[in-house]
């Protein structure tokens, strides 16, 4: 009997090396990224009253904002430019950022309610975990964003002055950068409201100061030295750009060598701030 036992031929996995069936360590930063982004998203769209004012607020400010300075609003060289044709993209920029500060506010609450903890006790990096808040709260300030310039039309833009590829390549970067910053502010700050006091004092007065509400051009203090250091002015030169074409950023006091730094300089600032973000997570829990 014993011989038969030992005649017996093997199985025919013997031998063979056991098959793992655990996702591998890039599988799992993404999963990681993914989970989060698509959270804030679904998030977003569960609350209605985020999802009216996403379109109510920006058009409220730009008619009633646009429509006070349009009587006294003159710039030399660009007369065939109304108030609310500046304003525009100015309100797409703000758009941008209020959609971040709103978005990444979201960190504190879920760091009260021991969510983050959870999820920084995973197997996914803290890259990962930044990059996943960053791309959700940017995909909501996008979408925010791209609903107002439905209204485009309305602003003087035309299909002849459009640049498409550039507007979308903008408005990534300023909603990555802006999401950036309000992550690596709301990661040390422990309250709701002194989170708002915080980015008022940050990047609002970054917003008002980036030719936004009035135009570089005749501004001859200190504070031009201010416009032209600010990094947001990017931002809204290059939708400017994108809307109206070259001719109308230059006729409002951007310089004509401005034109092509836009990306350049928004990925660096998009890059900075992620990575400001990144270490944030990385030093406190």
């Amino acid at each position: 009997m014993s011989a038969e036992l030992s005649a017996a031929p093997e199985p025919m996995n013997a031998g063979a090396p056991a098959v793992s069936s655990a996702p591998g360590t890039l599988a799992l930063q993404w999963a990681t990224v993914r989970v989060l982004m698509m959270r804030d998203i679904v998030r977003f769209f569960r609350q209605p009253s985020r999802v009216v004012g996403a379109l109510a607020q920006p058009i409220l400010f730009w008619f009633v904002i646009g429509t006070g300075f349009a009587g006294s609003f003159r710039v030399e060289g660009a007369q065939g430019l109304g108030y609310q044709e500046f304003f525009f993209p100015g309100v797409v920029t703000m758009v941008l950022l209020f959609s971040a500060i709103f978005a990444t506010i979201t960190v504190i609450e879920d760091r009260k309610e021991g969510f983050l903890q959870a999820v920084l006790a995973g197997p996914g990096s803290r890259l990962a975990v930044v990059l996943g808040k960053a791309l959700g709260s940017s995909a909501i300030a996008l979408l925010q964003a791209s609903l107002f310039l439905l209204f485009a039309p309305l602003a003087g833009v035309s299909a002849a002055t459009l640049d498409l590829p550039l507007l979308v390549t903008v408005m990534v970067l300023s909603a990555l950068a802006l999401t950036g910053m309000g992550m690596a502010l709301a990661w040390w700050v422990r309250s709701s409201a002194g989170y708002h006091a915080v980015m008022s004092i940050a990047m609002l007065p970054m917003w008002v100061l980036s030719g936004a509400v009035f135009p570089l051009k005749g501004v001859d203090s200190w504070l031009a030295w201010v416009m032209r250091l600010n990094p947001m002015r990017y931002s809204v030169e290059g939708v400017r750009r994108a809307l109206y074409g070259a001719e109308a950023s230059v006729s409002l006091g951007a310089s004509s060598g401005l034109a092509g730094l836009e990306v350049p300089v928004l990925l660096a600032f998009a890059a900075v701030f992620v990575g400001l973000a990144a270490f944030s997570v990385s030093r406190r829990e």
